[in-house]
């Protein structure tokens, strides 16, 4: 069994800056340090691959700053690294946080997509079955039916693309074609479920 030199905080400070005895003083911080370490990774949404990749961000980090003397040595080495590992940890979960947040807008906005284009085709399907039923009327009837209806002109409006005399003229002729699809569906049942479908999806 391989024995594990023991350090003070000096003598591992010391070990780290020596370069030689730095795989000792690496060996002594796995032993001494890393599961307190994966214990608090664990414990904050962590698994255990979190935890060692952490822990090894960690003692990089410890390493540089002893290595360019830029530890001060205000705490202990134990209170250091776990801050140091809480730190790590914390920003890893803000990133993994607005990643997962860009993933659920991403997929929000496909789905809405998704929906916006199935909604496109079965309306544009439906609108061209009424179409058909209401090309059974007649050009003139075509026109009034499609321009009030779907158009939404009114019927001064729709008197300047006809030849009538008035907008009444008008409104007496959308009746007629009115009466007209009512006369068709009357006879055919068929057209008139695919156009009360074609309705529901307005």
């Amino acid at each position: 069994m391989e024995v594990v030199k023991r350090y003070t905080d000096i003598e591992l400070l010391a070990a780290i800056k020596s370069h030689t005895g730095i795989d000792a003083a690496i060996k002594f911080m796995y032993r001494e340090y890393y599961e307190l370490l994966k214990i608090y990774t664990c414990q904050n949404s962590g698994s255990d691959e979190d935890a060692q990749d952490i822990f090894q961000e960690v003692l990089v980090v410890f390493i540089e700053l002893v290595q360019k003397d830029k530890f001060r040595g205000e705490s202990s080495i134990k209170t250091f690294l776990y801050s140091l590992n809480r730190n790590i940890w914390l920003n890893e979960l803000k990133k993994r946080g607005r990643a997962e947040k860009r993933d659920m807008i991403f997929e929000k906005q496909k789905d809405t997509e998704t929906m916006d284009v199935s909604h496109f085709i079965t309306k544009t399907e439906m609108q061209h079955q009424i179409l058909k039923i209401v090309e059974g009327l007649g050009e003139t009837c075509k026109k009034i039916l499609l321009a009030f209806y779907y158009e939404n002109l009114s019927m001064k409006e729709i008197l300047t693309t006809l030849d009538y005399e008035s907008e009444q003229a008008v409104r007496n002729k959308k009746c007629k074609c009115l009466k007209q699809l009512e006369q068709l569906l009357t006879t055919n049942p068929h057209l008139a479920q695919i156009l009360k479908t074609a309705l529901s999806h307005e």
